[in-house]
């Protein structure tokens, strides 16, 4: 018992090591991208994966939406949700910014910084607050 314990701790250790931390405005940690692509929250529960292919699934391997090389995101019927631009700029569909990602944080609209992440890919990073958090949405 108590080495299935020491055993639990050292992988979700290893995990936690190895993924790329998301902290939300208040520096709390809210979720974590590893280098497979695997998403997970705050607690370390895997919430999805956002694959090399580009498609964006849920923790039950449910497609979501996919992430373009051209910036597009979209979502599981095709449909073009948002777009990631080069300079960072998040849009929507109609093309309005929703917010920015630049220099290891998020910022809504009105560039206040409602996230921080390190080496985290630009269009990963946007497919995470696209499908898996409520940064951009408040």
């Amino acid at each position: 018992m108590k080495l299935t314990f020491i055993i639990n701790l050292l992988i979700l250790s290893t995990t936690t090591l190895s993924a790329q931390r998301i902290q939300d405005s208040y520096y709390s940690t809210s979720g974590y991208i590893d280098k497979a692509g695997r998403v997970l929250d705050g607690s370390n529960r895997t919430i999805g994966y956002i694959n090399s292919d580009g498609s964006v699934q849920d923790a039950s391997y449910i497609t979501l939406g996919y992430v373009n090389n051209d910036g597009r995101i979209l979502n599981s019927s095709y449909s073009t949700i948002a777009y990631v631009k080069d300079d960072g700029r998040i849009q929507d569909s109609q093309y309005s910014t929703i917010g920015y990602i630049k220099e290891g944080r998020v910022q809504d609209k009105n560039y206040s910084t409602v996230a921080f992440f390190d080496n985290i890919d630009t269009k990963k990073m946007a497919a995470y607050l696209i499908f898996f958090s409520v940064f951009l949405h408040c």
